[in-house]
């Protein structure tokens, strides 16, 4: 009797990674290949393909049905929809959040998670920062997580070598600042593509965190050297004190035409040494054998302008009629999603009486008016079948401020970090009624405004509770302990 194979799912597979992973895994593996838009996609014996968006719990799950074991290559350094007023790391907490509970009550065995190599730094990079955190939620969900971290990877159509060949083509002079001494270790995408398939189903690595890296340990600026011989360039190269990380990222973003949201979080990790530690490797998968100035050759025969793609896929990306918005702020102790979802839709009253008033109905169904208008100008209906403690979920229903079409998936949630007393409130796939022009520079305004003021309610809050504490108790709650 012929052994079943087991069924891996994908994400990202129509990405720069996940492409090339999937014609390595369907040798072995069933993949179900998840991507957010499948259009252009067949299945063929072993790949069956599913329109999934892990900004949704529902899709999510969906999505992650059938898997044995579930490949995580998702990140969120560009925006997500027309409108995107959220950090990049507060976006990458709800798509890991989604994976993890999928994941969970599909039963999944074993998550392979592609992270970056994290140096011993007490100040991370926002990038690395976000990669580990990520790591984190990953592992909260109690499945076995294999974590590959690897520095600059070497390869057409990625976000960092891209950046890096596009300043040796425009740039015949560079003025090199302390950064670009500092020690990376670069690998070639076959390389990572190895790592990456021998973690699957392989029991000896999971719980496991593995560094991987190319043959040779090399500074940023031996990789514009080598690179510019590749491309048969001779710039000029100056080491120079000045031009902090912060400066640089803005002339790179300039040179090569990379957008922002990708290079910013890039370039700001470039301080940090990303070395492969001896206790984090191991044999067969961490040692990388092509040197960088092979796999810089193959990447450049491969695509000429990789960074004009980048571009391309970036527009191609917010052309959707739609507002994503993300805020982190503190919990009480105490208190959970769910107390903060129904605080939120009373303390809405109190914010400016004389000007909104909310309705909350006994199912929690939220009303809110802006006097004297007596229609509401937003329906918020509360869903308690996928609302849990450390998640609230809210439809946007109707409203004169909302534009409902028959694929209306507007929604406002409050979601508990796992194993933290943060809090994210998150407005997805809403579609404003107000002329664009006329939503973003009014309604979108008054939404930073009103969350930045219920995110000082919340300090405020905390602060009050301790200094109650501390009058009854005659003690320090654990707010003030050191």
């Amino acid at each position: 009797m012929q052994k079943r194979r087991l069924k891996v799912a994908l994400t990202g597979a129509s990405g720069y990674i996940g492409k090339n992973l999937l014609s390595k895994i369907t040798n072995t593996f069933d993949v179900i290949a998840l991507s957010r838009n499948v259009k252009d996609k067949a299945n063929t014996e072993h790949v069956s393909w599913r329109e999934c968006d892990f900004f949704s719990l529902k899709d999510a799950q969906v999505g992650l049905s059938g898997a044995d074991i579930a490949i995580y290559l998702i990140h969120s350094m560009k925006p997500s929809a027309k409108m995107t007023q959220a950090e990049f790391q507060d976006m990458d907490v709800i798509l890991a959040d989604n994976f993890a509970r999928a994941a969970q009550k599909n039963g999944v065995k074993q998550i392979i998670y592609l992270s970056g190599i994290i140096p011993e730094h007490n100040h991370l990079s926002r990038h690395l920062k976000s990669r580990l955190e990520v790591e984190k939620i990953l592992k909260s969900s109690g499945i076995p997580v294999t974590t590959i971290r690897a520095g600059l990877i070497v390869g057409p159509k990625g976000s960092s070598f891209p950046i890096l060949s596009k300043l040796v083509q425009r740039l015949p002079v560079m003025l090199l600042p302390k950064w670009t001494r500092t020690k990376t270790h670069p690998i070639a995408l076959e390389d990572v593509l190895h790592s990456l398939v021998k973690t699957v189903d392989n029991d000896d690595v999971k719980d496991r965190s593995i560094d991987v890296g190319g043959p040779e340990v090399m500074s940023y600026k031996n990789m514009l050297i080598q690179t510019a011989e590749v491309m048969n360039k001779k710039p000029r190269l100056f080491n120079i004190p000045l031009l902090t990380v912060n400066l640089s990222r803005l002339w790179v973003t300039l040179i090569t035409g990379a957008p922002k949201e990708t290079a910013y979080p890039l370039i700001e990790s470039l301080k940090h040494p990303m070395v492969a530690k001896k206790e984090n490797r191991v044999e067969g998968i961490s040692d990388g054998k092509t040197s960088f100035k092979t796999a810089a050759v193959k990447a450049l025969e491969y695509e000429h302008n990789p960074t004009d793609s980048i571009i391309k896929k970036l527009k191609k990306s917010v052309d959707q009629p739609d507002v994503r918005s993300i805020q982190r702020v503190q919990l009480p102790d105490g208190k959970n999603a769910n107390w903060a979802g129904a605080y939120y839709m009373h303390w809405i009253s109190s914010l400016a009486k004389f000007i909104v008033k909310s309705e909350v109905d006994a199912d929690r169904h939220c009303k809110i008016f802006l006097k004297p208008l007596k229609s509401p100008i937003l329906e918020l209906a509360y869903l308690p079948e996928r609302s849990d403690s450390t998640r609230a979920l809210y439809r946007i229903s109707g409203g004169l401020f909302t534009r409902i079409t028959h694929k209306n998936r507007g929604r406002l949630e409050f979601r508990q970090i796992p194993n933290s007393r943060e809090l994210l409130i998150a407005i997805h796939e809403y579609q404003p009624s107000l002329p664009w022009a006329f939503y973003k520079y009014t309604q979108a305004k008054i939404h930073l405004w009103v969350m930045y003021l219920f995110k000082k309610h919340l300090q405020h809050y905390i602060e009050s509770d301790d200094e109650q504490h501390i009058q009854t108790s005659g003690t320090p709650s654990k707010h003030h302990a050191v």
